[in-house]
């Protein structure tokens, strides 16, 4: 057997006490063999060399110990670390030695775990106090789909309390449906302690090193009641504007010729010309302000039969092409993107495109300028953008309320449609003042086709 093996099968503390013994050995040695070259009696010999025997075993049983006793002080010190009992301390004599520097720099990191585990304990009490209080349901589950965490709104959405529902399959709580796949973005959907339309939102976080699905389910009915009041509302004061507009001059002009023909008999000398004149101006007035009323009325009706669109995969090259020839006043710069397919209904967008072309030349007529149009990739979606050298948008203009509009024959409603019709298409339309020049950009985004 090496040395080495037996080094590994002795225990550390057998193996100090070997070595202190070793070291003293030499010394022990030479003393003896002085002893015995003496002229000492025998028995003073031997009785010397007893004592230095014993005083060498002793001495070295004494360092075991006392080179013992600080590692087994430290070995406690990061036992108590590792059950996460931070209140131990090591007391150290010196403050420069090595000793002391070991047991000085575990109580350091002992203050410093202790601090790090109150402000984890804080952390964790406000999240489940800001989780409890929010009104938006909040599930955690585990890899094997059983919740492990629920807040208080996610309690009264399933009507039962979390006891009842940690532990629980995704699939008997009814929300497996929502962990595979895409989740909707909003869904009519009934549960056990509310009904409505909810929003759903779904995403990944790790725990020891595996990954837990995260499940947000918000409540849309009272945002969405909130917006419908407010639409009504709006649409109410333009329904009430407009009317106003057309039939106060109806009334009054009303008035004004039912007091002239009253009066045409009492009085003589009367200018049969200039009467006619009045009348015929009266009417006039009141058959204008009537076709005004109409016309608000057909463009409200336009507005509200909007057809759904009919989606098939379609190029976006020739789109722009036919939308571009179609407008004749002023040259269009086509800057052609990459060969794109979106899906949509090519009548509509291209109704949509006409009319964003339009508002387009129309600014850029007002300061002879320019129009550019090109489209480019962004992510999973189509995005083109036409530039125009107008004079932009009013800072207060909300071009998109409807029946708003900045041209004094404006009808208001062009752009409303136009982002109704990409909306439907599952897109975006956005108007913004250009950053780089005077002028305005439209940003309409279309989803492409799956090729």
């Amino acid at each position: 057997m090496t040395l080495h093996r037996l080094s590994q099968r002795l225990g550390f503390e057998r193996r100090l006490s070997i070595l202190a013994i070793g070291t003293a050995t030499p010394a022990l040695a030479l003393g003896l063999g002085l002893l015995w070259r003496s002229d000492l009696g025998l028995g003073a010999r031997w009785g010397l060399t007893g004592a230095a025997v014993l005083c060498t075993v002793g001495l070295a049983f004494v360092l075991r110990r006392r080179a013992i006793y600080p590692l087994r002080t430290a070995s406690s010190l990061v036992e108590a670390l590792r059950l996460e009992d931070y209140s131990m301390r090591g007391r150290f004599e010196a403050a420069d030695d090595a000793l002391g520097d070991l047991v000085r720099e575990i109580n350091l990191l002992s203050e410093t775990l202790a601090e790090k585990r109150l402000s984890a304990l804080e952390a964790t009490a406000l999240l489940r106090k800001v989780m409890a209080e929010i009104d938006v349901a909040i599930f955690a589950f585990d890899p094997e789909r059983r919740l492990r965490l629920v807040n208080r709104a996610g309690e009264t959405l399933l009507a039962r309390p979390a006891s009842r529902l940690e532990g629980r399959s995704a699939r008997d709580l009814g929300l497996a449906d929502w962990l595979e796949g895409e989740p909707p973005d909003t869904v009519e959907h009934t549960f056990p302690g509310a009904v409505g339309r909810w929003g759903i939102r779904r995403s990944t976080f790790r725990q020891e090193g595996l990954e837990h699905d995260l499940l947000v389910i918000s409540d849309l009915s009272r945002t969405l009641r909130q917006e419908e009041r407010q639409a009504w509302q709006r649409l109410i004061r333009v329904l009430g504007h407009e009317l106003n507009n057309s039939l106060g001059p109806i009334q009054s002009t009303a008035e004004t010729l039912e007091r002239l023909v009253a009066r045409q008999g009492e009085r003589e000398g009367w200018d049969e010309a200039e009467w006619r004149h009045d009348l015929d101006r009266g009417l006039a007035v009141i058959r204008q302000r009537s076709k005004a009323l109409a016309e608000f009325v057909a463009s409200y009706s336009k507005i509200a039969r909007l057809p759904e669109p009919s989606l098939a995969p379609v190029a976006i090259a020739p789109i722009v092409a036919h939308a571009t020839q179609l407008e004749a006043r002023l040259p269009i710069e086509v800057e052609a993107g990459p060969e794109l397919v979106v899906l949509a209904d090519r009548s509509q967008i291209e109704q949509a495109l006409i009319n964003l072309l339009k508002n387009a030349v129309d600014a850029a007529l007002e300061t002879d300028g320019g129009v550019r149009v090109t489209w480019r990739k962004r992510a999973r979606s189509c995005e083109l953008l036409i530039d125009d050298e107008g004079p932009g948008l009013p800072a207060s203009a909300n071009v998109f309320t409807p029946f708003f509009s900045t041209k004094p024959d404006g009808s208001g409603i062009g752009l409303l449609l136009c982002r109704q019709i990409v909306e439907a298409h599952g897109g975006g339309l956005t108007l913004e003042n250009r950053a780089d020049a005077l002028g305005c950009r439209a940003r309409l985004r279309l989803p492409l086709a799956d090729t």
